[in-house]
């Protein structure tokens, strides 16, 4: 086997090894408060912001302002990668990517417009991020959500 092929080997091995088993994915995300938001623009440049987030152990739900650069490239664009990590020295880094298709749910901008579709987002977003039973909204915001195609996890804990 040539080198590449040896380190590809390598490389596949130890990803299975500190990869995060489904409850272990579904725990994290459901405990972490803040994603990074990968998006592409008009020009194919990427474009990365943070968020908070809400998971609802299928789908990962976005709050985004609808006015931002993030909400304009996803609405030319629907591709997004979505990464919540957490870790400060390198034997503590574990996170997981999450890839597909943003798709809109609600009004927009949200306006407390009643929409079933939102009934759990709604639910969790306010608990695990302000503390508060009742989503506020402000008219600024509005949802998108990830059903991701594709997750990858690490948990370099586990090395």
């Amino acid at each position: 086997m040539d080198v590449d092929g040896a380190r590809t080997g390598t490389s596949q091995r130890r990803g299975r090894r500190i990869m995060m088993s489904d409850a272990e994915v579904e725990s994290f995300l459901r405990e972490q408060k803040t994603c990074r938001v990968a998006t592409v623009s008009p020009d194919g440049r990427p474009h990365v912001g943070a968020l908070w987030f809400a998971w609802d152990g299928s789908s990962l739900w976005l709050y985004s302002i609808t006015r931002s650069r993030r909400w304009s490239d996803l609405r030319k664009d629907p591709r997004i990668s979505v990464v919540v990590d957490s870790g400060e020295s390198y034997e503590e880094l574990r996170g997981v990517e999450l890839s597909g298709s943003a798709v809109f749910v609600g009004e927009a901008p949200r306006t407390g417009e009643p929409c079933p579709e939102l009934a759990e987002a709604e639910r969790i977003f306010p608990v695990k991020n302000f503390g508060i039973e009742e989503m506020p909204h402000d008219g600024r915001h509005a949802w998108i959500r990830l059903t991701p195609d594709s997750i990858v996890s690490w948990d370099f804990r586990k090395l």
